[in-house]
């Protein structure tokens, strides 16, 4: 059994003998993604019975994504629409995370675009107060 949450990053690929790839990353970035924005890392217990990260994200895409993200992320006392705004960002970048760590390493997004994505995301969240 896998406890290191790196390993188990890379046990999806590169633990059934695939050799190293882009996708194999693309996988590994997804999970990390789904990592920082919801505090929970793929070998907690309630990781069981055949729920994994990915799916315990997309199950809440999109309605329920704010009651899986780190309440620290959260703007609480903000304005309703800086509130909206964070919550359309917050959306995006799980959806990301999830496209990323498909299964098929087929249905996985290309770096490429996971990149335009985010910077997109970064642009909407921060508007002109990009450096």
């Amino acid at each position: 059994m896998l406890t290191n949450t790196i390993n188990t990053h890379v046990f999806q690929e590169y633990g059934m003998g695939s050799d190293v790839s882009m996708s194999g990353d693309v996988y590994s970035f997804g999970i990390m993604l789904l990592e920082m924005f919801t505090s929970k890392r793929p070998t907690e217990d309630m990781f069981s019975d055949g729920l994994t990260l990915h799916g315990y994200a997309k199950m809440a895409l999109p309605e329920k994504v704010l009651e899986i993200i780190e309440t620290s992320l959260l703007c609480e006392g903000r304005t309703r629409d800086a509130r909206v705004k964070t919550e359309e960002c917050l959306v995006s970048v799980v959806s990301i995370g999830v496209l990323c760590s498909m299964e098929s390493p087929t249905d996985r997004m290309e770096m490429t675009d996971v990149v335009a994505k985010l910077c997109a995301i970064r642009k909407k969240f921060l508007g002109n107060r990009i450096n």
